[in-house]
């Protein structure tokens, strides 16, 4: 399979990922920051429904759900606690810092996911090479919230 489209795609959303912050934090300015998290998350659902309709059709397979490990169902949750509390910092670290501080922390965790070979997925050696790109990461991190 080409990797350029899925590459794109990823890089599309996460450009997307770095506006919600300041968006929400607004948002929560106005509302109050669990409301601001509830809004944001009502029209996430309500648009998600509606392209489950139309593209995917319907919700005839959700009681396949059932059959998971608990923990197969808790993406929602995690989600929650993500933009409640980038809602937060993001007047802090701004725009940039929690980006950096949240792409260190997807990078770090996932590296040992796939250490582990859990959540579904084949392990993955734990190389120098993988360590570096945490250590990089995280020193970027440091760079972009430092003022």
């Amino acid at each position: 399979m080409d990797k350029w489209l899925p590459l794109v795609a990823t890089v599309v959303a996460g450009a997307l990922v770095a506006m919600q912050a300041p968006i929400n934090s607004t948002l929560g300015k106005s509302v109050g920051t669990f409301a601001a998290a509830s809004v944001s998350f009502a029209i996430g659902l309500a648009v998600l429904i509606a392209i489950t309709l139309v593209v995917g059709g319907g919700f005839g397979e959700v009681s396949q759900a059932g059959g998971l490990r608990w923990y197969y169902l808790t993406g929602g949750l995690l989600g929650a606690a993500y933009v409640t509390t980038v809602l937060l910092t993001v007047r802090e670290l701004g725009a940039g810092g929690v980006t950096a501080a949240t792409i260190a922390g997807q990078l770090t965790m996932s590296v040992f996911i796939d250490r582990a070979g859990v959540l579904g997925l084949s392990e993955r050696g734990l190389t120098a090479q993988r360590l570096l790109g945490i250590a990089l990461l995280a020193a970027g991190t440091v760079l972009i919230v430092r003022e």
